[in-house]
């Protein structure tokens, strides 16, 4: 399945991406998305921070990217695709 920007959303993304948090819209945004993924899946905020960041590069490579679009979206819809993302790159939470 394609991403907001064209890409395939389970590519591997370099885990060291230099696109970083910007400012506090973004920093609220990152915030808003783990702390949904987590209350959905009904674990840790820590365990979603760590799978989005450590374990897959994706708050960097997908979610911050992806932010002009994502953020315009419902909350449903953001939550879905970042679940969606992590299982297509076969991250365990």
């Amino acid at each position: 399945m394609f991403g907001m920007s064209g890409k395939i959303k389970g590519e591997v993304q370099d885990l060291d991406c230099e696109r970083k948090i910007k400012d506090a819209n973004e920093l609220e945004f990152a915030i808003f998305c783990i702390e949904n993924i987590a209350e959905k899946l009904g674990v840790d905020g820590k365990r979603i921070y760590d799978a989005l960041t450590k374990k897959s590069g994706i708050l960097y490579g997908y979610i911050m990217p992806e932010y002009e679009i994502l953020h315009t979206q419902g909350k449903e819809y953001i939550v879905d695709d970042i679940i969606e993302v992590i299982e297509e790159r076969g991250v365990v939470v």
